[in-house]
């Protein structure tokens, strides 16, 4: 990837098309956005391949990102993320799903990026 400056930001192309980066998410995405999605996302699609590998296929997933603790001391640094999944379509046992979250986490490479620098704490609710 190459990033080029712009008047506002930075931008990149990609196979998906142009992604526009800004300080001012009136010119594109923060940088602290595309983080906090990255973790999101990537946890959510491990969680979507566990449930299908362990055949509790979930009829869908979404992601609430509940909390982003930033510290405005050290330069705005993302010190904690809450990810809040709610799941349809699935029944599982309490300890099941302790254990799923758990392959989650142990599994997603952005979570394991960040281990021991950001706290992810992640809550599920079952919704049938």
């Amino acid at each position: 990837m190459i990033f080029e400056m712009t008047e506002n930001g930075f931008v990149t192309s990609t196979s998906f098309g142009k992604l526009e980066v800004s300080s001012d998410e009136a010119y594109g995405f923060r940088p602290y956005q595309l983080l906090v999605s990255s973790i999101a996302v990537c946890s959510g699609g491990v969680l979507r391949k566990i449930l299908d590998k362990k055949r509790m296929p979930a009829k869908h997933i979404s992601i609430e990102v509940r909390e982003v603790k930033r510290n405005p001391e050290i330069a705005d640094r993302v010190e904690k993320i809450h990810l809040h999944f709610l799941i349809d379509g699935i029944q599982a046992k309490e300890t099941v799903m302790d254990k799923v979250m758990e392959l989650t986490s142990n599994n997603c490479s952005m979570v394991q990026s960040v281990a021991g620098s950001i706290e992810i704490v992640k809550t599920y609710e079952l919704q049938n």
